[in-house]
């Protein structure tokens, strides 16, 4: 019977970082890839700026084989670095919209209270 079935998040070390993947030891007995296209949603360019080797991290299972005891796994949809069990991270699209359309706002604030801060000295 198996130790791991699909959809599980497991808990691992990474153990070494390669130009294709993340290899992750999970327990005695099992191991596990996270291959690049199971990083991000996005474009990666180096897996090093994801993970650190020896750091610990959260994975989610996506395929076991059990003859070799190694496991396919996945960080694209959960909160991997997270203390406690992960949650689903929920993308957005929104990019830098809210940045654009507060940044005006954002700036002549903080002008406004070093002005003030500034004024206040001077008194």
């Amino acid at each position: 019977m198996a130790d791991y079935k699909v959809g599980d998040i497991v808990k691992g070390q990474v153990s070494g970082i390669t130009n294709y993947g993340i290899f992750v030891h999970i327990d005695l007995s099992y191991n596990g890839l996270i291959h690049i296209s199971e990083v991000s949603n996005e474009y990666v360019s180096d897996l090093n700026k994801f993970v650190k080797m020896g750091e610990i991290i959260y994975c989610q299972v996506i395929d076991v084989d059990e003859a070799t005891l190694h496991l396919k796994l996945s960080i694209k949809n959960i909160n991997y670095k997270s203390e406690s069990m992960p949650n689903t991270i929920k993308e957005t699209r929104l990019g830098f919209l809210p940045l654009k359309e507060n940044l005006d706002h954002w700036i002549k604030e903080t002008l406004k209270e070093y002005q003030e801060k500034e004024e206040e000295k001077n008194v």
